[in-house]
């Protein structure tokens, strides 16, 4: 009984333990802030002594130090905070430690670090401060519009030409060749060529040049998959059309279109995946609100905190993106 309630709920268990473990790990191999006395730690007591004693009897600095001196010895200063007089006894210790990173790699933040940081943006996901400091949702909405309309314009030019592709030997002759050398060009690459090409819309020419490199970088998957589709359609389903005298338009939408459906579904679904992928390295290069622009502009801060949201984000949204699109698939698919 107790097994296959357990099977039951692998699918979420085992994502979850695999979290926790890439969690664990990152906390691990994260560096932390410490703090380190500048002079000798008996120097240092010494003076702290005198400075909480602030002129009066040196018992009383003496018992302030003893209470404050695990957190000063074990190099957490931001413990002191939660002491009475937390924020005084802070600024009265700093200036005798300096701040320093350790850990396996210690400019990468830790977990708590991230979160504390990263908090405003995820407390107040929809929020507008500026143009670049938005709520994490805010910038991931801006990022998903762009790529819906890149996305379906590669849909739209990608599947005619897996079409023709899969049921032309002529055109694949002419013209296979040229999509296997646009193919592997980079977004990075055609995004420049992008603003060129509309350089002339002038506050608009970002966008569109994004919308270009987007639906140009996103089609190849369609325009491939479309093919094999219909070159996969039996010739059976061909000659039953052929005895019915059903036309090209009925034989397409009757025959070629349902057969060829997973095929392209499968398109589709890799398409989606390239579309969100450009769009982060498109905003990275235009510096439009986005994802992909908080990304870059954080990068330029040196705020690694937000880069990890950024990416963390960036991974989720592809991971939601990909189930929905597998949900949409089957329904296609068993309807």
């Amino acid at each position: 009984m107790n097994d296959n309630w357990l099977k039951k709920l692998d699918w979420l268990l085992l994502p979850m333990i695999g979290v926790v473990v890439v969690i664990l790990g990152w906390q691990l191999v994260a560096g932390k802030k410490t703090h380190i006395p500048q002079s000798s730690l008996a120097e240092t007591r010494t003076a702290l002594i005198k400075d909480f004693a602030k002129g009066e009897d040196l018992a009383k600095g003496e018992a302030v130090w003893n209470t404050v001196k695990p957190i000063v010895e074990s190099g957490d200063l931001a413990r002191l905070k939660t002491l009475p007089n937390g924020e005084e006894l802070l600024a009265t210790v700093t200036p005798y430690f300096e701040e320093k990173r350790v850990g396996l790699i210690p400019a990468l933040p830790n977990v708590i670090e991230t979160w504390q940081s990263s908090k405003p943006y995820l407390m107040e996901p929809f929020a507008k401060r500026g143009e670049m400091d938005q709520g994490i949702l805010r910038f991931t909405w801006y990022s998903l519009i762009l790529v819906a309309k890149g996305y379906f314009l590669a849909l739209l030019i990608g599947t005619p030409i897996g079409f023709f592709l899969g049921l032309s030997k002529a055109f694949t002759k002419t013209f296979d060749p040229i999509i296997q050398v646009l193919r592997p060009v980079s977004p990075l690459a055609w995004l420049p060529l992008g603003l060129v090409l509309f350089l002339s819309a002038g506050k608009n020419a970002s966008e569109l040049g994004a919308l270009f490199t987007i639906a140009i970088c996103a089609m190849w998957p369609t325009v491939l998959n479309t093919a094999v589709g219909v070159r996969a359609v039996p010739q059976d389903y061909l000659n039953v059309a052929k005895v019915l005298k059903l036309s090209r338009t009925k034989t397409l939408f009757k025959v070629l279109i349902p057969a060829t459906l997973p095929y392209m579904f499968t398109g589709f679904r890799l398409s989606l995946g390239i579309a969100w992928l450009v769009i982060v390295a498109a905003e990275m290069l235009t510096g439009r609100p986005g994802v992909g622009g908080f990304l870059w502009q954080e990068y330029n801060a040196l705020i690694y905190e937000h880069i990890i949201l950024c990416i963390i984000t960036i991974g989720v949204v592809g991971f939601i993106l990909d189930r929905l699109m597998s949900v949409v698939e089957r329904r296609f698919k068993t309807a």
